[in-house]
């Protein structure tokens, strides 16, 4: 997941914002999650999110909801998003 945000003037901000996010993502839908690029950029942020289910719906709808959980509560904007199931 790609995000976008205007709102974070350096890193210290980036990384207050992704922290928030993966500590409640992880704890509402135990998923794992890891800023997997943009380390060093301050306006874009990567995530790569892992999820174990017992079917594909289960999984595609709640990363319906993750998605909605972070434009809800964060001052970001999803860029993209690429699934894979496996």
């Amino acid at each position: 997941m790609e995000l976008h945000t205007d709102t974070t003037h350096s890193l210290k901000e980036k990384r207050h914002i992704i922290s928030s996010i993966k500590e409640k993502l992880k704890n509402k839908y135990n998923i794992s999650i890891i800023e997997s690029d943009y380390q060093n950029l301050w306006q874009k942020i990567q995530l790569g999110i892992s999820m174990v289910a017992n079917s594909k719906p289960i999984i595609e709808t709640a990363f319906t909801r993750i998605e909605d959980f972070i434009t809800l509560n964060y001052p970001v904007r999803i860029v993209s998003v690429e699934k894979d199931f496996f």
